[in-house]
């Protein structure tokens, strides 16, 4: 990180980002090509879960490769200046490095959508299997991770 004095050093403190943020992008790469799309997510145990649809590119992808990376925000505010070159943001930010594995035990499924859910406030769910089977859930489970504060 280039900018140390902003860097956020305990686990804590870069839990409470990944706790109050409402979009995770996660990048995929696939024979040196990046892909990075926008997830609703949920976190628990140095895990991030995903929910999506059984086919589809970033599913494609991480069959191939589960080497994954992913970045999330809050607390955006836009600072203008007079001087273009002098705008600046104040933002809380988090990038990890982890492995994505589909999730397939019923059960396993079931706690991995409880905690996507949680995220966002609305309690448990109950899911039909029906949708359970037109349903991949991925976790990643993190291996790095560093925060990021501006508080300009």
């Amino acid at each position: 990180m280039s900018k140390k004095d902003r860097e956020i050093h305990d686990l804590k403190g870069i839990e409470s980002i990944i706790n109050q943020a409402e979009v995770c992008r996660l990048a995929l790469s696939y024979e040196d090509q990046p892909y990075i799309v926008p997830l609703n997510f949920g976190y628990k145990d140095r895990c991030l879960y995903f929910h999506t649809g059984k086919t589809g590119k970033k599913i494609d992808i991480l069959k191939k490769n589960p080497q994954v990376c992913f970045q999330l925000d809050t607390d955006l505010k836009l600072l203008p200046s007079e001087n273009p070159c002098k705008w600046n943001m104040t933002y809380q930010s988090v990038i990890g490095y982890g492995k994505a594995a589909f999730v397939d035990d019923p059960a396993e499924k079931r706690r991995a959508l409880d905690i996507i859910v949680n995220h966002y406030g609305t309690g448990k769910g109950e899911y039909k299997e029906e949708i359970m089977g037109r349903l991949a859930v991925i976790r990643m489970d993190i291996a790095r991770v560093s925060g990021k504060i501006s508080e300009r």
